[in-house]
């Protein structure tokens, strides 16, 4: 049994991907060919913004836009401290302090609710607070509505973290096109991922996206010897564009796909776990679907019961950022966001892909079922 099984995917798309990796080994432009310029078009249509900028990974997706907003020393940027360490990383790569904010435990999105308690404490540490970055996790975008009103009434711009969110909504409006900017990831287990590393960038702000252009490209001007900024190594192969215009081709099929084993599973779990919860009017791309394991059975034996069964699970996140070791310099303790360190005592992830049969999922909640 597979994890993520991209094997069945690109069986669907093997020829057409074929075709295009011959097209530019004939034309050899390796980085930032057509194809990369086909993609951004394609992109920005799809999640309905004006610009596109694609780049390396999903992480320089979210550290290009702290570039290009002048995010640096004494900076805060309020953020989730319960995600991929990615979203805290790039935070202090630009000198910037991320400055936490607890999660809903149903959605295990940052909570707007909490954000004013990390703005005082922002302030509290002499910082100046200049963002927001929400994470739409697992494939759920977050609360949108209430952190742009707070957003709002205290000034900041919203960095929204959509590397795990692409082709997730709320009502009509898609992951990627909430805030001031976006950045989305295409690491190959993506529910859109290529096969190595890419990313994206989608803004409406014409001057942002020329900036950030400049940015992926060492900072770069009227051509790539005139340097006026600060920039970094920041492109999209060709080849990694060349398979994402194959497999967008079928990324909406893939999502209803996704989403119908989302409820298959959440109709049959046994009712011991708790299973992901979706508000009305969100359509979630559920990069994972992760349950929460009561506390009287251990998650261990939870994976080892799983695993005798040859079936495969995975912890997202066992650790939240604010008590990784490479974040103390934050000065952040055990207790202080309860909700975080409680989901990643009990988190735990499933089997989740489009070509997931319903007879692979009743071993996975069989399985489940016996630890009951």
């Amino acid at each position: 049994m597979q994890f993520i099984d991209l094997k069945s995917q690109q069986r669907k798309i093997r020829e057409n991907i074929d075709i295009r990796l011959k097209k530019i080994l004939d034309h050899g432009k390796y980085i930032m060919g057509p194809e990369v310029y086909e993609l951004e078009e394609k992109l920005a249509d799809y999640v309905g913004v004006k610009h596109c900028i694609s780049c390396s990974s999903g992480t320089d997706a979210l550290l290009i836009p702290l570039l290009a907003a002048n995010i640096g020393p004494g900076d805060a940027v309020l953020t989730t401290p319960f995600t991929y360490i990615a979203t805290a990383e790039v935070i202090a790569l630009v000198g910037a302090t991320p400055v936490f904010c607890d999660i809903y435990d149903k959605t295990f999105n940052i909570n707007p609710e909490r954000l004013s308690n990390a703005l005082e404490l922002a302030y509290l540490k002499n910082l100046k607070p200049k963002a927001i970055m929400p994470v739409d996790l697992f494939g759920l975008p977050a609360r949108y509505r209430l952190i742009e009103k707070f957003a709002k009434e205290n000034d900041l711009i919203i960095i929204e973290d959509a590397a795990q969110g692409f082709g997730g909504k709320i009502n009509e409006k898609r992951a990627g096109s909430f805030g001031y900017v976006a950045g989305t990831s295409f690491f190959p287990a993506k529910p859109l991922g290529c096969y190595g590393d890419g990313g994206a960038i989608f803004t409406n702000n014409e001057e942002l996206a020329t900036k950030m252009k400049s940015i992926r490209v060492h900072g770069g001007g009227k051509d790539k010897y005139e340097n006026v900024r600060i920039g970094i190594n920041g492109r999209l192969d060709t080849i990694q564009a060349a398979v994402l215009l194959e497999k967008i081709e079928i990324f909406d099929k893939e999502l209803i796909s996704r989403n119908h084993v989302a409820k298959y599973y959440t109709q049959n779990i046994n009712k011991m776990f708790i299973h992901p919860h979706v508000p009305h009017k969100y359509l979630s791309s559920w990069a994972q679907y992760s349950i929460l394991i009561p506390d009287h059975i251990a998650r261990e034996n939870v994976i080892k019961k799983l695993d005798d069964r040859g079936i495969p699970s995975m912890v997202y996140y066992k650790l939240p950022v604010h008590i990784q070791e490479g974040y103390k310099k934050f000065e952040y303790k055990i207790g202080d966001f309860p909700v975080s360190e409680k989901i990643s005592e009990g988190i735990l992830s499933l089997p989740m892909h489009p070509y997931l049969s319903e007879d692979t999922q009743n071993e996975v909640l069989s399985a489940l079922d016996s630890l009951c």
